[in-house]
């Protein structure tokens, strides 16, 4: 990634330039500096929640079933507006009003308010956290390169056609990617990164809700049943449970990267105050698109409900809405990698820094 210099302008969208800048506990960027507002700190919010993780909202619906499917969903996004409302609270300290520390990451947080030795725990759960993030983006990346090739091949050849592709060449081929990206000098900076990947995870999730209702109604009723897809034992059940819960808790992952996002808010109005009202309408716009990916997907296919909508193949047509929807996911994926490499840097930095190397 570009470096940043310590004195660089802050903008709206200036998420990794406040990060680098927050490694001492003390700094406080000077609010003058700090130009993000409420609709700047929704884009960013929305743009890391709303992955492509969304699209395997259906699989896990039709594990759980039409009650414990919506409820849960419903229930991880109260604990997500919980625990932003509360880490609001944590940018600021020893008082969450007047500082005068400001805390600009996650990490940061943990070190001011629980101690030296906690932040080394945090330190290390972190860097794996967005390591199992950046191997996530390079699977999902390659898989959807891969869809829109089997896409075509599946309209030229018939669906039956044996479209069978390697993704470890995708999988390089990102990796390339990265690296030619990553040389952009302060990458970080471009102010349409945050709108792009945001309008690009709302293609695809508008993409995938409108072909599922599309097959409801092709279908002419609604599939699915209240318990679920049913198995032949009780241990398959609860791992096939275990799995829903787990991709349903992944698609709520922005509490790592609040407290950045918060530091590039101007004040006044208090950064809690509109992070908290950011916080908000995220939380609510994300879950209704959760709640329609998942529910019509489930409705149009059922117990038959693939892994992924777009690239399991529950839809074949139109074949260029699902390569466009994909390549969408692939234009949010490039961009959004970024991001987790640039905290993985931060964290290292701040891990040797706690451990004492």
């Amino acid at each position: 990634m570009g470096s940043s210099a310590e004195d660089d302008e802050i903008s709206g969208f200036d998420m990794g330039t406040s990060l680098l800048q927050s490694s001492n506990i003390s700094t406080v960027v000077h609010p003058n500096h700090r130009k993000g507002n409420l609709w700047t700190a929704l884009a960013h919010i929305i743009t890391g929640v709303i992955g492509s993780g969304v699209l395997s909202l259906a699989w896990s619906m039709s594990r759980l079933g039409w009650v414990a499917g919506p409820v849960t969903m419903l229930l991880f996004a109260l604990v997500s507006f919980i625990s932003a409302s509360l880490l609001c609270n944590c940018y600021k300290s020893p008082d969450p009003e007047i500082g005068p520390n400001s805390n600009g990451s996650y990490i940061d947080a943990v070190q001011s308010i629980l101690g030296k030795k906690n932040a080394r725990v945090c330190g290390v759960i972190v860097i794996i956290n967005f390591v199992k993030i950046g191997i996530v983006y390079t699977v999902t990346a390659s898989t959807s390169l891969r869809a829109i090739l089997k896409s075509n091949c599946y309209h030229d050849q018939g669906h039956k056609a044996a479209c069978e592709y390697n993704t470890t060449y995708f999988m390089l081929l990102f990796g390339a990617l990265q690296i030619l990206v990553s040389q952009i000098p302060n990458f970080q900076n471009i102010k349409w990164l945050s709108a792009v990947a945001a309008i690009m995870s709302f293609a695809y999730s508008s993409i995938g809700s409108g072909l599922g209702l599309a097959k409801i109604i092709e279908n002419g009723e609604v599939r699915g049943s209240i318990g679920g897809v049913p198995t032949s034992t009780a241990a398959e059940k609860v791992w096939s449970v275990a799995q829903a819960l787990g991709d349903i808790a992944f698609s709520f992952p922005f509490s790592l990267y609040f407290l950045e996002i918060q530091d590039t808010l101007r004040s006044p109005p208090p950064e809690k105050t509109t992070m908290k009202k950011a916080s908000t309408a995220a939380v609510c716009i994300t879950t209704f698109f959760y709640l329609c990916c998942g529910g019509f997907g489930y409705a149009a296919f059922g117990n038959s409900t693939p892994g992924n909508i777009l690239t399991g193949f529950g839809f074949y047509e139109p074949y260029w809405l699902v390569d466009f929807a994909n390549a969408c996911i692939v234009l949010h994926l490039i961009g959004g990698y970024q991001v987790p490499y640039l905290f993985i840097h931060f964290a290292f930095n701040h891990l040797w820094k706690y451990l004492g190397i």
